[in-house]
């Protein structure tokens, strides 16, 4: 065992060590078990999906041109200081890997950041993690390319958009909340609508979540309900097979609580806003859910798109072959523009503290007083990021 791979127990007490070691050779039994059970329903499960019509070729669609693609993906992270907080959000759009025949629109990704300094309060990631998606949706909505992908469920905008406008009733005059909520909500909800029921067929949006606890495909199979749907697809689809689009689950629940914005528009502007917020819950009503082994060294990824583009064979087409464009080395487990955004924009938590530390570099060169002021301010007890 290298000095990295043994790092993480080196500050842990032996008995605690032994204890870990010991725990984890019984889950690898249960887990063994479990791959076990799933090997020997594997046939079973797959032909009754067969009989169902639910397992789809790739190659029993249209032919169509590989799209041109981008991914898109965002993070944000509070740094909690002594007499302040340091508020960081971002979010980033990439360009695919590009066919042969087409130029490309980006010559570098398309980058959006925020850092602020705020005021101690719970609610600050609420705030930024719903400014953070709804930026991701006004990138996806203005990308240029004919495939867009978006990192996690069309259902997360909606939760992170609902507790930010709630969080904004609180103080909705502070800075951050007129920056990242007031003065950008509608375009926010704009961009949603516009991504879930898209007024154009040569454009093509598509949600890719890593995880889901949702289980549109195995409560159809008898036995199934111990494994999740992205997992046990990767065991029954062979390289080339999705499965027919299904509904997505809805939640009767699905609410986005826009009335903060009565506070800073008149009634027809309010109106204009619930009216979007009203089309955003019923087009997720329409959303599709499928999934799709493009290869055989990757696993099944769950996709999401309209019911518009799921209706549609060749916009469905246009979906599967830029997403196996995307998919075209085992060491990358998503689509490649995806993989690359997550990437990027997951090492700006890591950043805040130079971030701090830039400040504080440029406090001490200005700041006529003690400089202990200074350090003692801006010491930092953690940083709590997200997405």
């Amino acid at each position: 065992m290298n000095e990295n791979e043994s790092v993480d127990f080196r500050e842990l007490p032996h008995a605690l060590v032994e204890e870990v070691l010991k725990r984890s050779a019984e889950v690898g039994g249960e887990l063994l078990q479990s791959f076990s059970e799933l090997r020997e329903k594997n046939e079973e499960w797959r032909n009754k999906l067969i009989d169902l019509g639910m397992i789809n070729s790739d190659s029993s669609l249209q032919k169509v041109d590989s799209p041109t693609t981008c991914g898109i993906d965002g993070s944000f992270a509070v740094e909690k200081l002594m007499s302040t907080d340091l508020a960081v959000a971002g979010a980033l759009a990439v360009e695919g890997l590009i066919p042969p025949s087409e130029k490309r629109h980006w010559s570098d990704p398309w980058p959006f950041v925020y850092i602020e300094t705020v005021v101690h309060h719970p609610d600050t990631s609420s705030i930024l993690r719903a400014g953070t998606l709804g930026t991701e949706l006004v990138f996806a909505q203005q990308a240029p390319h004919e495939l867009v992908l978006l990192d996690g469920s069309f259902t997360t905008p909606l939760i992170a958009l609902n507790q930010g406008f709630l969080r904004a009733l609180k103080f909705p005059h502070r800075k951050m909340v007129r920056d990242l909520l007031i003065d950008k909500g509608k375009s926010f909800l704009e961009a949603y609508h516009y991504v879930i029921a898209p007024p154009r067929a040569d454009r093509q949006w598509a949600a890719v979540p890593k995880y889901t606890t949702n289980r549109e495909i195995g409560e159809k199979l008898k036995g199934a309900e111990d494994y999740e749907d992205r997992g046990l697809m990767s065991v029954l689809l062979d390289a080339g097979e999705y499965t027919s689009p299904v509904p997505l689950k809805s939640d009767p629940n699905w609410h986005i609580n826009v009335s903060v914005f009565s506070k800073f528009t008149n009634d027809m502007e309010y109106q204009e806003i619930e009216k979007l917020r009203d089309q955003v819950i019923k087009s997720l009503g329409d959303i599709k859910i499928f999934y799709y082994k493009p290869r055989a060294y990757m696993p099944a990824l769950r996709i999401e798109i309209s019911r518009a583009i799921a209706e549609n064979p060749t916009r469905l087409s246009f979906v599967l072959q830029g997403i196996k464009d995307q998919c075209g080395t085992g060491a990358i487990m998503e689509p490649y523009p995806l993989y690359l955004a997550d990437r990027m924009v997951k090492h700006l938590p890591q950043a805040v503290p130079g971030i701090r530390h830039i400040i504080s570099q440029h406090l001490a060169e200005s700041y006529e007083g003690n400089i202990s002021d200074i350090f003692l301010g801006l010491h930092s007890y953690r940083t709590e990021s997200g997405r």
